[in-house]
């Protein structure tokens, strides 16, 4: 349903009016759901373990980030831990019926590993965690890291399978579940959606392949129908099963993404299947007034996908 700040008009006359104070908002609307957060957990005594799920490009790594250094504010002492590290080998990585490799599933991790760890973690034991190597698709023989949780402290655990009843039953101790995710659309003057929740997330990812993963256009359109299908399968029945919800959309970031977006999808070599979605994601974006990448906050969200300030 549309309102009257989620539509292209409002974002233009936003921008026009004053850009930097559109920014300012926006990253303030984002400020506040950390600081609701970082409320929530303090409330808690004891140990806590922090499950921060939420699906591709959502921005769980910043969250995370912002999460750790408002709790460092405050006294808390919080580690950050990836579920990313607790893949198998890739060898050992099950297989779907097609014979490809199902890196979406929840069973692509070592559960049995990652079960012992937070347990041990509550306890307040020291741990070793694992670090995985995504150049070898191996575990690092040589790396780890070692965490030892005191009496108040806090681990923040992000991941896809982050609500998984799968894991989340089996630690005994302090949990509080979030999910972060794109939770708005974007509408046109007509009421249309412009842009969806889903739109959001391929452009910030398109992006962010492209500059530091060495991936094209092409190859995340074409990875894309997997991991939506990875999401709908193994995250989204459990959302609400969280104890806390956000939004990480901003609302000025179509005015800034389309400065690198625009360039990607015109002049990219994309397969006939994709071309179609290509012109109206461009489409979309020329409705939207610009704003200089220079804008954007050194420590806003969105430069986890547009990467650092020049």
């Amino acid at each position: 349903m549309t309102n009257t700040s989620n539509n292209v008009q409002f974002i233009n006359e936003k921008v026009t009016a004053d850009a930097k104070q559109f920014i300012e908002d926006c990253e303030n609307d984002y400020q506040s759901i950390i600081n609701k957060i970082v409320k929530r957990i303090i409330e808690e005594d004891g140990r806590e373990i922090i499950m921060l799920a939420g699906p591709s490009s959502a921005g769980k790594t910043t969250t995370a980030k912002r999460l750790k250094e408002g709790l460092m504010e405050k006294g808390v002492t919080t580690y950050i831990l990836s579920l990313d590290d607790f893949y198998l080998n890739r060898a050992d990585i099950p297989y779907l019926p097609d014979g490809t490799q199902d890196y979406e599933t929840v069973d692509a991790l070592d559960l049995e590993r990652l079960e012992r760890d937070l347990n041990s973690l509550l306890r307040g034991e020291t741990v070793e965690t694992p670090i995985f190597d995504f150049t070898t698709g191996k575990r690092s023989d040589k790396e780890f890291n070692t965490i030892t949780l005191g009496d108040e402290d806090v681990v923040i655990i992000e991941g896809l399978h982050a609500l998984n009843p799968v894991i989340t039953e089996k630690v005994q101790g302090k949990l509080l579940k979030v999910y972060i995710n794109v939770s708005s659309r974007i509408y046109d003057e007509n009421g249309e959606i412009l842009l969806n929740k889903r739109s959001f997330r391929f452009l910030r990812r398109m992006i962010r392949d492209y500059k530091f993963r060495a991936s094209s256009v092409d190859n995340t359109y074409k990875l894309w129908k997997n991991v939506t299908a990875g999401e709908d399968k193994y995250l989204f029945p459990y959302r609400d099963n969280a104890d806390i919800k956000g939004n990480t959309i901003h609302l000025y970031e179509p005015c800034v993404i389309k400065n690198q977006a625009l360039p990607l999808l015109r002049d990219s070599e994309i397969s006939p299947e994709f071309r179609d979605d290509a012109e109206k994601l461009c489409k979309a974006l020329e409705s939207f007034c610009n704003i200089s990448e220079d804008e954007v906050p050194c420590d806003s969200l969105l430069r986890e996908f547009l990467g650092n300030k020049k």
